[in-house]
């Protein structure tokens, strides 16, 4: 920022940081002063910024974040699957323990002091492969499955992470400055707040849109567990076309590729109110901590104030839009194909507060 302290942060740390007056004011319309001649160079810098380097920059967050969260989304995935009835064991070969078993599928640990000797192994009950919460998750996955498996999906994840934020990102900075000029013009009290709102639900709707189907492969790698012991399970491809493989015998083949796109109605409901909720949520909170650390504030209290800000907006956002989280995964996990193509997001819905498993 030309004559501040952070003239030597490179443009994509200083863009997000200068779309918003560090004075806290709600903008300057077209023909008056900025408060700060550092904030003009810099929101000029931001307004600047080709969609090529948009896309960098923000694919490259995303395929760092991918991998680091992809535990957090296996527990949750896990959770929201066993509550819609997916099984965590066999409970048929349960049933039907003969001879010729392999009772090392039902083993959830060596150390697991609740086991049977049936045979020459010891096998764990049914409720031994029940999660009881996000811990509980990280826990069972590693002993039953192993470490490696809480990065399941995790290549689905990059796969989705970089074309959808590469999209997200850079159409909401270019929606939400197109619309920024206008309301600054038009509707000075609303320049705070209608421009996130409107531009992170139009450009997460283009994302979820475009990236449906491998959001659809993700959630079924982590969603169902393998019971055949060094038997790999299948990768994003394969579970890709296993979506497919109930419609190949049809002749309908372009029509059927719409199974793609199962619950991608949900996943609207679910990230396009997550997306308004967030950005009209961090971008004043954002504003009003960039006020405080001022002019002079250092590296630390940029980062530290945006995350501060994504902290709470996102917190808000999951928890008011999580109900359709947990729909969205009943309807993408769902492997009857004609099944699927009936559910509607309003009816699962109605399913989950009427029959909660």
């Amino acid at each position: 920022m030309a004559g501040g302290s952070r003239g030597g942060f490179p443009a994509w740390m200083t863009a997000a940081a200068a779309r918003v007056d560090l004075s806290g004011g709600g903008g300057a319309t077209s023909g008056s002063q900025p408060s700060h001649p550092g904030t003009s160079a810099a929101a000029a810098g931001d307004h600047d910024l080709g969609m090529a380097e948009r896309c960098l920059s923000a694919a490259s967050a995303a395929f760092i974040s991918a991998i680091i969260v992809n535990p957090l989304d296996v527990a949750k995935t896990r959770l929201q699957a066993q509550a819609a009835g997916v099984p965590y064991y066999q409970p048929s070969q349960m049933a039907a323990l003969g001879p010729d078993t392999i009772l090392s599928e039902f083993r959830c640990s060596p150390s697991c002091t609740r086991g049977i000797i049936l045979g020459s192994e010891p096998i764990c009950p049914p409720d031994c492969f029940q999660y009881k919460g996000t811990l509980d998750v990280f826990l069972k996955v590693v002993r039953q499955e192993g470490f490696g498996r809480l990065w399941r999906g995790t290549n689905a994840g990059l796969a989705l992470a970089i074309p959808t934020v590469g999209i997200y990102l850079p159409c909401y900075d270019l929606f939400r400055n197109k619309v920024e000029d206008f309301t600054r013009s038009n509707a000075p009290a609303l320049t705070p707040y209608a421009p996130p709102l409107i531009a992170g639900s139009v450009a997460r709707s283009l994302a979820c849109i475009a990236c449906s189907p491998i959001e659809l492969t993700r959630t079924r790698m982590q969603a169902y567990k393998e019971f055949q012991p060094g038997v790999k399970p299948p990768g994003m491809w394969k579970t890709l076309l296993g979506v497919l493989s109930p419609h190949a015998s049809s002749s309908q083949n372009v029509q059927n590729y719409r199974v793609l796109w199962t619950g991608v109605g949900a996943q609207l409901a679910r990230d396009v109110p997550f997306s308004a909720i967030c950005w009209s949520t961090l971008e004043p909170i954002r504003r009003k901590l960039l006020g405080l650390v001022g002019e002079d504030g250092d590296a630390a209290s940029v980062v530290g104030a945006n995350f501060a800000a994504g902290f709470v907006a996102g917190s808000v956002a999951a928890g008011v839009t999580c109900p359709l989280d947990v729909t969205k995964t009943r309807r993408q996990i769902e492997k009857d194909a004609e099944k699927a193509m009936k559910m509607t997001t309003r009816q699962t819905l109605v399913d989950i507060w009427r029959y909660p498993i």
